[in-house]
């Protein structure tokens, strides 16, 4: 019988046999073995409290909640439900600031209506915010964002800090990887065994 039809039909055996339970146990035990989301998203709540209390970084989130923020844009959230995850979708303002402040940047912040020069460069003469979004076409709360993304990208002050984050974030990748591998393995050591104890009956 081809190996993969022999473990579809294995596998459907599964489903029926409940005398063969103590078969799928090597799976159980996979989980606790490698550190799981909750206690990654820990680790990154302290370097955030540690941002936070060398006043590096201002937000009205928490440190655990600055650290779902980084989980969930990784996980390719935006920042309407990265909000609403973390209980109030009016927090997305507030959300996309933070995440602009840890350089998680997205396309579209860099997607501006002028260009990029010309608005440095008007800021840079002097001019009010005011006078320099007229004269880009945009309102100043805009300019303002804009600005922010750019001011950010430039500054330094917390990047070994990130660059802790972006430790940990790809200990989790590592993590990832690692469970679904052991899983696939246990998966087919479970099968063998199946198959060794179902010669008798069958």
């Amino acid at each position: 019988m081809p190996v993969e039809k022999r473990k579809t039909k294995l596998l459907e055996l599964f489903t029926t046999m409940t005398s063969k339970t103590k078969i799928v146990e090597p799976m159980k035990n996979i989980h606790g073995t490698l550190r799981d989301s909750d206690a990654i998203e820990r680790e990154i709540a302290l370097i955030m409290r540690e941002i936070l209390d060398q006043g590096l970084f201002k937000t009205k989130l928490k440190p655990i909640q600055l650290a779902k923020l980084v989980s969930m844009f990784y996980a390719g959230k935006n920042d309407t439900e990265i909000a609403r995850e973390l209980g109030d979708e009016k927090l997305s303002k507030t959300v996309a600031r933070a995440r602009v402040r840890l350089k998680l940047f997205r396309e579209l912040d860099f997607k501006m209506p002028f260009d990029r020069n010309a608005m440095e460069n008007l800021l840079a003469s002097g001019k009010t915010m005011k006078d320099v979004s007229e004269e880009l076409g945009i309102s100043p709360s805009t300019l303002r964002e804009y600005r922010h993304v750019i001011d950010e990208q430039n500054d330094p002050s917390i990047d070994n800090y990130l660059e802790r984050i972006r430790d940990v974030m790809e200990d989790r990748d590592l993590t990832e990887q690692m469970t679904s591998s052991a899983t696939k393995d246990s998966l087919g050591e479970s099968i063998d065994i199946t198959e060794a104890e179902l010669i008798d009956v069958t």
